[in-house]
């Protein structure tokens, strides 16, 4: 005796259910970064998926606790693209890609030690709201209407062409109210300026002779001396524009690597400067890569229906790519509504093995386990390549 049919699903259904009978990938070719829980080896390659229709962006996501894979992934994605002839940037403040730079034949560089960096672009009013962003995330407070007439009023007073060391000569420019006792808004600019030139910031930004020229493919920016600094997030910020412009320098596309990015989430001046270079992605052709950790770090950027956690979440939701990795329970919830999850893709994040991630990519999703090939334990961890892909 049969039992008759009572209930029929196509794929189509059983994916809007989260419940893919089988992953057939990206479609996409390369090397392949992993294979996927239900089908065969998982390519994922930001622009190509843009180009393929797959997102509407190229910017990323790499989040997940301690040991669970986000560097070896990260390493691995630079890889893929820097042997296509891409260029890359990383924003790497605990040193930990220093390998991956050793296998490209250049050492990272130390802000500060092996010399400094301009981060001023060369458009005017870009090159303005850097300003104001750094200055306001240095002096921990929003500007006031008179800072921001201050800065205009300085600026137009800077020489044509403009000089290579912008926070010296504006420094230079608003001297004189560094002699005079009584408080005024350009004493308080100028003393931001200090902090710049010859205070606790001084050498990353500006300093003697010319700015290094970055040349080469891979480029990692080491912020680890101000790892533990209050001045993080605006290391973070002048380092992050610069890249910008590097990798944005020739014809490649290019990847921009924020590590540890809750530096800048967390910062409101940083994060809303971020926002607006954001929308340039695809015009510039950069894919910026955001690397979390604990992801109570960004409800940390402001209260529940804040304006500046609304920003934070508003900025990771329009990353159409993210490798989630396991996260505990409490975590997990701070994922799903910064991501708007579902409760499904939730309990996934807790019940993932190490090296294994919940990728997000447009409307698709995929359960893949990262298996690192034979040129990727030349930068990684060896032992962990062997057992379990760690951070």
């Amino acid at each position: 005796m049969t039992r008759p049919w009572t209930h029929w699903a196509t794929s189509s259904d059983l994916f809007s259910l989260r419940l893919p009978s089988h992953d057939a990938g990206t479609g996409l070719e390369g090397r392949p970064l992993g294979s996927a829980l239900r089908g065969g080896p998982f390519v994922l390659d930001p622009f190509d998926a843009y180009a393929a229709g797959l997102v509407s962006n190229p910017n990323m996501i790499v989040a997940g606790s301690i040991g669970a894979g986000k560097s070896t992934i990260v390493k691995m994605l630079l890889d893929r693209a820097l042997v296509r002839g891409r260029r890359a940037v990383v924003i790497d403040p605990k040193g930990e890609y220093g390998e991956l730079a050793r296998s490209y034949g250049v050492a990272a560089i130390t802000l500060g030690r092996d010399g400094w960096c301009n981060p001023f672009p060369q458009g005017d009013r870009e090159s303005r709201e850097l300003l104001r962003a750094l200055v306001a995330s240095a002096q921990g407070s929003t500007l006031s209407n008179e800072q921001h007439f201050a800065i205009d009023e300085v600026w137009q007073q800077l020489p044509s062409p403009r000089p290579s060391r912008v926070l010296y000569s504006l420094l230079g420019l608003l001297s004189r109210h560094l002699a005079l006792e009584q408080p005024s808004t350009q004493r308080s600019l100028a003393l931001t300026l200090y902090r710049f030139v010859h205070g606790d910031l001084a050498g990353l930004f500006d300093g003697e002779g010319e700015p290094l020229v970055f040349e080469g493919s891979l480029i990692v920016l080491d912020l680890s001396a101000q790892w533990s600094a209050s001045s993080l997030s605006v290391a973070a910020l002048s380092a992050v524009a610069a890249a910008q412009q590097v990798v944005a320098q020739g014809r490649e596309l290019g990847y921009l690597v924020l590590d540890e990015a809750w530096a800048l989430l967390s910062d409101p001046h940083a994060l809303r400067w971020l926002q607006g270079s954001w929308k340039l992605a695809r015009s510039r052709g950069l894919s910026h890569v955001l690397v979390l950790h604990r992801w109570t770090d960004v409800a940390a950027a402001g209260n529940a229906g804040s304006v500046q956690r609304e920003r934070a979440q508003g900025l990771l939701r329009e990353c159409e790519t993210s490798w989630l990795f396991r996260q505990p329970p409490d975590e997990a919830r701070e994922m799903a509504l910064a991501l708007a999850l579902h409760p499904r893709e939730e309990r996934y994040l807790t019940a993932l093995p190490k090296g294994s991630a919940l990728v997000r990519y447009g409307a698709h999703r995929s359960v893949v386990r990262i298996t690192p090939d034979e040129r990727d334990v030349q930068f990684i961890d060896t032992d962990a390549a062997m057992r379990i892909p760690s951070s």
